[in-house]
């Protein structure tokens, strides 16, 4: 089985699902989790999680944490010698994110207040891998800036899916598809 395979196996979405939504965890499709967010669908995670190509060690922003699935998921790809941190801008949204994770049993996986007026987390970049769950309107300079050198970020960007790799000469983005997302608060 592959590491994103393993990694869906063992971190379940109905851990970070609001009790009525339960029943829907295994639906592909985005779930509501109050405040106007969602709980992206499963495909749609899966196809981000293998573009972002996480491996043992990394350290992952990931941004939008939202209910803190992601921030799971990626826990679980990074193992114990690695770190997400993940970033959320609703106070309601973080307190049930970090209680759902503390229950994963992955201490190197934290869910922060986002940081009002920035963007991601900058104080601790940079980052091998940055996750964005919600729609940018331009390709966030921000989040490009906190990239490690060779380090990707996946980010939905104007309905379109884009791979950004940062290289010493600038950055190589790649486009895959068209998908759906919460719009990205960028102040």
């Amino acid at each position: 089985m592959d590491p994103i395979s393993q990694a869906f196996t063992r971190i379940k979405r109905t851990d970070f699902l609001p009790v009525e939504a339960h029943q829907f965890a295994f639906v592909d499709a985005p779930l509501s989790i109050g405040h106007g967010q969602t709980n992206s669908q499963p495909s749609t995670v899966r196809a981000m999680l293998k573009l972002l190509d996480v491996q043992p060690g990394h350290r992952v922003l990931d941004v939008g944490a939202g209910s803190g699935w992601s921030s799971a998921l990626l826990g679980h790809l990074v193992g114990s010698h690695g770190e997400v941190i993940g970033v959320e801008r609703i106070p309601e949204l973080v307190d049930l994110a970090r209680a759902a994770n503390a229950r994963q049993g992955q201490p190197w996986v934290q869910v922060r207040q986002a940081i009002e007026g920035a963007l991601g987390a900058p104080e601790e970049a940079p980052f091998d891998r940055i996750l964005v769950s919600a729609m940018a309107h331009a390709l966030p300079e921000q989040l490009v800036e906190q990239l490690g050198e060779s380090g990707v970020m996946v980010v939905p960007v104007a309905d379109e899916m884009l791979r950004v790799r940062r290289r010493q000469k600038g950055v190589k983005v790649t486009r895959h598809g068209q998908f759906r997302f919460v719009p990205l608060r960028e102040d």
